[in-house]
Formats: structure tokens, C-alpha cells, sequence
């Protein structure tokens, strides 16, 4: 038997704290980098994240923890980034060790906006690193249900099945059922899409649209979704499967959303500035928006994407919420 490969988490936010739990319920050591030294000396001294799922607490003897991202990047075999997307590149930037033979895997909910790539593909364009090393983490799982060990399942999705099934087993727990797949691209834009679609559910409440609304705007949003993917990346998949439509379902309707309460707070007036001002988190689907809408512009044919472009007026193009859904109202079915 090969020596156990060491895994490290990059990023210090919600989800990458959820995924250090996680992984410390089955290893005996888990790397963890954050950019800050606050963050870093709170939890040496507290045994808990000060900004994120506070009230999960760490044994300080499993984490080894660093400032410098290539101190860890070296430690470690198994890279697991969950660096929200509009900062990736810049942290990526310190990034001087050599990474080509070591799996990555992308938590990250979002492509990277400087070049338009999916995760995996930057990892393998940028840091030659090949195909079957890079897999990728989805839900339908919310970081806060994790710090509860609330009953929450993933899927871990690599060409390479063993891999898959290794990284599986390290994420497993009683309250975490994991299960494996191929579609690495496909669900890397679901993990994508979803937060679009969940700022979309969050305007359409702050403007006051009821459940009956709320329910025909994500049978559509999976529908588009599955146009978006298939154009993308052509493949059999089962759309409906968790990492697909479960992913969205959890990421539209629950309290927990960022997206979705994002979203609202749009829908209720508020600017795109103010409301990114008072949330203490990342809305990923704001970025996503953008990045989805140029994707499907650079197209020759064009995919029908009604909600994402409704999304997109009123983020980038500063339209009236009320009078763009009120359009979006008309397109949907």
C-alpha cells in the first residue's frame, strides 16, 4: 500500500471551513491556508474561524496552518480550493511551487472571470496539470448545515474514478453521503449556473413574487441550465441528479442562500454596491452572471438563457428589477 496522500484546504470562508470539518473527521492531519494572519492566530488561540461557522470547533493538533500558500502547496498531495472566484487569481498569483503532479480539486463556485476557464481547466492550461487530476466538489450542501451535522451529501466528480472515490471517502461522515462522477465540466457550470439562477429566486421575492412564481422560475432555470451545459459540453447526463438540479433547488430556497439573499435585497431596492456592502459573504452569482453572459455571447448560435440575460440587465446594465421580471414573466412556461 502507497503512504496516504496529505490533503489541504485554500480559503477561509464558510465553505472551505465546512470542508476542513469534514476532512478532519477522517484524517489525522489537514493542511488549511488563509490569506489572513487575524484569521490564523484567532483560531490558534480560539479553536474556531472568527468570521465563518464559528461555532465549529477545531483540534488544534489535526490542522496545520499557514499564511504561505506555497509553505502548504508543497506539504501536501491533494489541493482543495474553495477561494471564492473573483479572488483566485490573484491568491494563485503567489503561487511559485510546482503543482503539475499534485490533484486538485475545485470547491471553487465560479469560473475564473480574467480568462472565462472553468477551475479545471486554468489548473490544466496554466499548471499543466493533467485532466485526471483535478476533480471537483458539488452539492446540494450549505456550509451552516454541516456546521450543524445536518444529514447534507456531495459529489465528487473526476475522470479518473478512483480518485474520485478516494476523495469521496475522506469527505464521508455519518451526516455526509458522497457519491462519484465523470461529468467534471458539466458540473462545474451547474456549480456555476445555480447561483445565478438563486440571485434570480431572491429579486423575484424582494419584488414580491409568491411560491407559485418561485416554482415555474426554477422549473425553467433547470431547463436552462441544461441548455447552457449541453452547448458547453455535450454528454449523456442525468440533469436531474443532485449535483444538478438538487444543487439548485437548495441554493434557490434555502435561508442559508448568500445568492439568493443577495437577490433579494436587489429585488427590494436596494444598489448592487450597498447590497454587496452589508452581506459579510461573497455572492458568487453576481460574478457568474457576468461570466455566463459572455460565454454565451462569444457563441455563434446563441443558447436561449431568458433568465440568466434578466439577471444580467439588472446587476450590470443598472436596469429596473420590476420592469425587467415583469418582462421575464412572458418568457417563462
Amino acid at each position: 500500500m502507497g503512504k496516504p496522500l496529505k490533503y489541504a484546504v485554500f480559503g477561509a470562508g464558510s465553505w472551505a471551513t465546512a470542508i476542513v470539518k469534514m476532512l478532519c473527521e477522517n484524517l489525522e492531519e489537514v493542511g488549511w491556508y488563509m490569506r489572513s494572519v487575524y484569521t490564523k492566530e484567532h483560531l490558534l488561540r480560539e479553536q474556531h474561524n472568527p468570521n465563518y461557522l464559528s461555532s465549529v470547533e477545531f483540534h488544534l493538533e489535526r490542522l496545520k496552518l499557514s499564511n504561505d500558500i506555497n509553505e502548504i502547496a508543497d506539504y501536501v498531495d491533494v489541493l482543495i480550493f474553495a477561494i471564492p472566484s473573483a479572488f483566485m487569481h490573484s491568491e494563485l498569483q503567489k503561487l511559485k511551487v510546482d503543482i503539475s503532479n499534485k490533484i486538485i480539486v475545485s470547491a471553487v463556485k465560479g469560473i475564473m472571470p480574467e480568462s472565462g476557464l472553468l477551475v479545471g481547466e486554468h489548473f490544466h492550461d496554466i499548471y499543466k496539470v493533467p485532466f485526471d487530476n483535478i476533480a471537483v466538489i458539488a452539492g446540494p450542501c450549505h456550509a451552516e448545515e454541516v456546521a450543524l451535522e445536518r444529514l447534507s451529501y456531495l459529489t465528487i466528480s473526476c475522470s479518473d474514478a478512483e480518485k474520485a472515490k478516494a476523495i469521496a471517502k475522506n469527505l464521508s461522515s455519518e451526516y455526509i453521503k458522497t457519491k462519484i462522477s465523470d461529468d467534471i465540466i458539466g458540473i462545474e457550470y451547474a456549480v456555476m449556473l445555480k447561483n445565478i439562477y438563486a440571485i434570480a429566486a431572491g429579486i423575484a421575492h424582494g419584488l414580491g413574487y409568491g411560491d407559485n412564481f418561485q416554482s415555474v422560475l426554477m422549473s425553467n432555470s433547470i431547463r436552462e441550465m441544461k441548455r447552457f451545459i449541453k452547448k458547453m459540453h455535450k454528454m449523456k447526463r442525468n440533469i436531474n441528479n443532485s449535483a444538478y438540479l438538487g444543487d439548485l433547488l437548495v441554493t434557490g430556497y434555502s435561508v442559508f442562500s448568500r445568492n439568493r439573499m443577495f437577490g433579494n435585497m436587489i429585488g427590494k431596492g436596494y444598489t448592487v454596491k450597498s447590497a454587496q456592502m452589508e452581506m459579510s459573504m461573497v455572492a458568487e452569482g453576481y460574478y457568474a452572471t457576468k461570466s455566463a453572459h459572455l460565454l454565451n455571447e462569444k457563441n455563434k448560435k446563441k443558447t436561449r438563457l431568458p433568465i440568466i440575460n434578466a439577471v444580467y440587465e439588472i446587476l450590470y446594465e443598472n436596469k429596473n428589477p420590476k420592469k425587467v421580471f415583469k418582462k421575464l414573466t412572458e418568457k417563462l412556461d
